[in-house]
């Protein structure tokens, strides 16, 4: 069995306010550091900061023991943490109430079976490692730059120590050799071209239409888009699937371009557009007008739900990331067509730049754009083309 140890933690400087997590990731036996991973959030709570942190840690454990995973062998996890709110939640013992860290509780349960991943609190200052790179993800963002490793510092004597009592194991030597190490052929990537619906009655007018009860179907603008898209992605041959959000809009649009294709339409629940509530059918200028406060509030917090129990950017950005695994383990290798809205490409595109949730607002995505991602088996991302609106002109 392999084992391993995480230490995750996150902070926000004014709870909410500018956040950041960091997790760090060791061999239960040696106490040898295997990955070290850090992010600037934006503006956010303590709490959403700490949940992150533990995430990341858990999705580096599933990519460091992908082969032991695949083949069915267990492994073994201890999380470390000095937030007991984490800690008693995860473990069962409390429940969680605030209906923003639910998604993110879920989706940590979900990245490894959750029989094999056992919960510790431990005082702050056993925590300094996973401490110092979530401060040093917030001090990079306060300079508007992505966290980058600084270089791995050796453990010291008695980190290796607090390690091994952790997971109840003999110390064994530091630096044991890894027989038969290299470097992972990582294949080709699974690349998602993101095509935005065509515009509905609702587009030029600006108003919000997400998934909380407009549906509106395409206008005749829309539908000419959609044949636009289609001609071009015909014309560059690489789509070979094409997957759908299931409001009415997207799936008009992919059934133009998958007649055009000669492919099939899957539909994923992940891929909708975000609750918009009270706010559905409003323009900015009404909702400002009439629900001020809340307005507001969305706009300074991914945490922020509009009016009347719409979904927070927060709870789409989960629901998306998911959606995003889910796919990327279904597409491998493949070119795939993700006909979707605003909220959810702008997501993944934000996901995969790393850049902080308040970017969604500094993005703007026209109707029947095309954005491209491509994600290798190592977990890393590059954006490949970002609005492109060249068919339509």
């Amino acid at each position: 069995m392999r084992e391993f140890v995480i230490e995750a933690d996150g902070g926000s400087r004014g709870n909410p306010g500018p956040a950041g997590y960091g997790a760090v990731v060791a061999d239960a036996a040696t106490g040898e550091v295997l990955a070290e991973t850090a992010e600037y959030l934006g503006v956010t709570t303590n709490n959403v900061a700490e949940y992150s942190g533990l995430i990341a840690g858990l999705r580096a454990v599933r990519e460091l023991a992908a082969a032991e995973l695949a083949a069915g062998d267990e492994v073994s996890v201890r999380v470390r943490m000095d937030s007991k709110l984490v800690v008693e939640q995860m473990s069962g013992r409390w429940k969680i109430k605030h209906p923003g860290l639910a998604p993110l509780a879920e989706r940590a349960r979900g990245l490894l079976p959750p029989e094999r991943v056992t919960y510790e609190w431990i005082p702050r200052k056993e925590n300094k490692h996973a401490d110092r790179l979530a401060n040093e993800a917030m001090d990079a963002g306060a300079r508007g730059e992505a966290w980058m490793p600084s270089g791995r510092p050796a453990p010291t004597e008695k980190h290796l120590s607090d390690l091994r009592a952790a997971a109840n194991v003999a110390a064994g030597p530091a630096d044991a050799a890894r027989p038969g190490w290299s470097a992972p052929d990582l294949g080709a990537p699974a690349t998602f071209v993101l095509l935005r619906h065509g515009e509905t009655p609702l587009t030029p007018q600006k108003r919000f239409s997400g998934s909380g009860g407009t549906d509106p179907s395409l206008s005749g603008t829309g539908l000419e888009q959609a044949r636009r898209a289609a001609g071009l992605l015909a014309a560059r041959g690489t789509v070979q699937a094409i997957v759908s959000s299931p409001l009415a809009r997207t799936r008009e649009t992919a059934a133009v371009v998958a007649d055009r294709l000669g492919l099939d339409v899957t539909v994923d629940e992940g891929l909708r557009e975000t609750d918009f509530g009270a706010w559905e059918g409003l323009t900015f200028a009404e909702v400002m007008d009439r629900h001020p406060d809340d307005l507001n509030a969305w706009l300074t917090s991914p945490d922020a739900r509009p009016t009347g129990g719409g979904e927070s950017f927060a709870a789409t950005a989960a629901r998306v990331e998911e959606a995003r695994d889910r796919l990327i383990a279904a597409h491998a290798g493949r070119t795939v067509l993700l006909v979707t809205h605003v909220t959810p490409i702008k997501t993944l595109v934000r996901l995969a730049l790393g850049a902080p949730p308040e970017s969604l607002f500094r993005m703007e995505l026209s109707a029947a754009s095309i954005s491209a991602v491509a994600h290798y088996a190592d977990g890393n991302a590059s954006l490949r083309l970002f609005n492109d609106t060249s068919h339509l002109r």
